[in-house]
């Protein structure tokens, strides 16, 4: 993809979606001698986020797995649409249309395993970590530079900014 054309498309986002299990953690999980579970979220991920919303970009997960923590995790950045337990992740894509009003083709989803594909051959963005399985790199109309759990959704985040024109009028409020 040229240059400007993925930046054109950066521009045309309206939806963010996201995998959790390595995208936005390092995809280890730790299961607690109670049964529970610890996920390690990144905070530069977090805030990218927050400003992400903030400029107007909806945000949504969908993930195949369900966790308290990710819920908790959701309710904390402000994120409206949050779906757990998703084994078929392109069949939910309906419903988030519904639910947002924003079209596939304006839609950008980040993913780094199989489960992911599905999703992202039909979004108009597509985008793989950089830990991500080699098939879906090689499927990914852009790979981050960064790792799951480790910067990468922060890293897509300032690039939908930028290319909005948004992210000098975001950092100026710090």
């Amino acid at each position: 993809m040229e240059n400007s054309e993925f930046s054109q498309k950066l521009k045309s986002i309206q939806l963010l979606l996201l995998d959790v299990d390595g995208v936005l953690t390092d995809g280890t999980i730790i299961y607690n001698h109670d049964g529970s579970e610890t996920k390690i979220f990144n905070a530069k991920d977090g805030l990218g986020l927050k400003l992400t919303m903030e400029a107007g970009i909806k945000v949504g997960i969908v993930s195949g797995r369900k966790s308290p923590a990710l819920d908790y995790r959701c309710r904390d950045l402000g994120i409206p649409y949050a779906f757990g337990g998703i084994q078929d992740k392109a069949r939910i894509l309906e419903r988030i249309v519904g639910l947002t009003g924003v079209v596939p083709e304006n839609t950008a989803y980040i993913g780094d395993d199989l489960p992911d594909l599905p999703l992202m051959r039909l979004v108009g963005l597509s985008i793989a970590v950089a830990d991500a399985h080699q098939i879906v790199i090689k499927n990914a109309d852009w790979t981050t530079s960064s790792a799951g759990g480790c910067g990468a959704v922060r890293e897509v985040c300032e690039a939908l900014l930028k290319a909005r024109g948004e992210w000098e009028k975001l950092i100026d409020q710090f």
